[in-house]
């Protein structure tokens, strides 16, 4: 298993410090967010400042963008970075598409499917010299001179990967990406019972076997050294757990355990900025289906027991300054 760490900082100055620490610290990648900045930004910094370390986007909304803008950002990243960029791509929702981007919102399975492919295509004609002829229900193109056409093609394509929850869109992984984003907002149930069998399909479809997928998921983690940090972390993943289940695109999660109903309830008080009342409606029992809940020494441990044997990889930040505990700790997670 290998571990990711994050790269949510607000100032850009302080990415290049923390991630040589993240490197020197020994995790594998670090992953960066389209949430209020943007998420290529901080990768550039890091990929600047280290060596090693994969740089990962989790995720990149691609519906604000062109296959052809993303395909020309993406290689350029990996390029610079010497082949360890992978792109983490997400749908979004559609009042975020239409209402936050102004961009157009349809058949969201079936869009990035194409989008994805469209991308395929693009690197097809830049790395193979293929010419570019792709038709699509969304997406056309069909255009590309040498003037446009980057020559920097050592490292070849950069890999992708896909955040999904839903089986429509899980199915889309095993036939066009090179891994998947499983949701934070997901159970060891839903996995066994919704995504793997999603994938297997979408694999059949294009011919791969599951080795070609590489499974990364943030884990909920709720733990503290104290009373006070337990009940912080407890609280704060309640709220995440809240927002999350009010998404009507993942009620699909709860419905598996029974607690479909309270969707539309979390949707209203969402509406409302109840945001404090949301998290008060995750009981204990969702929250262990959710969350690993653990002292922090045995948080590393719940992980693998809970995913070992499913995920590649995790986003995970062990709690603890400490820098020999935390190499611990990812140990722990890789063996």
């Amino acid at each position: 298993m290998k571990i990711d760490a994050g790269l949510f900082i607000d100032d850009l100055s302080r990415v290049p410090e923390h991630t040589r620490t993240l490197e020197s610290q020994g995790f594998d990648g670090c992953v960066s967010a389209e949430t209020s900045h943007d998420p290529f930004f901080p990768l550039l910094l890091a990929a600047e400042h280290s060596e090693r370390l994969e740089l990962m986007t989790s995720i990149t909304v691609a519906f604000a963008r062109s296959p052809m803008t993303l395909a020309a950002t993406a290689h350029d990243l990996n390029h610079y970075s010497k082949g360890r960029f992978i792109l983490g791509l997400g749908s979004q929702i559609r009042p975020h598409i239409t209402k936050r981007f102004s961009m157009p919102w349809s058949h969201p399975a079936a869009r990035m499917r194409e989008f994805i492919s469209a991308m395929r295509a693009i690197w097809d004609c830049w790395y193979e010299g293929r010419p570019l002829r792709f038709e699509g229900e969304f997406y056309t193109h069909t255009l590309m001179t040498p003037m446009f056409t980057p020559t920097d093609t050592s490292y070849g394509p950069p890999r992708v990967t896909l955040a999904a929850v839903g089986p429509r869109m899980t199915e889309v992984v095993g036939e066009v990406t090179d891994g998947m984003i499983v949701h934070g907002f997901t159970t060891r149930k839903y996995i066994d019972e919704v995504t793997l069998p999603a994938i297997e399909r979408g694999l059949k479809t294009s011919g791969r076997p599951r080795s070609a997928i590489e499974l990364s998921c943030p884990a909920f983690v709720v733990t503290g050294a104290d009373a006070k940090s337990w009940e912080a972390a407890r609280n704060a993943a309640c709220k995440q757990i809240a927002f999350y289940g009010s998404t009507p695109a993942y009620k699909g999660v709860l419905d598996l355990h029974g607690w479909g109903a309270l969707q539309p309830e979390l949707n209203a008080l969402s509406k409302r900025g109840e945001w404090e009342e949301m998290g008060h409606r995750i009981s204990d029992e969702m929250l262990e289906e959710f969350a690993v809940i653990a002292p922090p020494g045995e948080v590393a441990a719940g992980i693998v027991s809970r995913y070992g044997e499913v995920l590649d990889r995790v986003l995970y930040m062990p709690p603890t300054a400490d820098a020999a505990e935390r190499r611990a700790a990812l140990e722990t997670l890789r063996a």
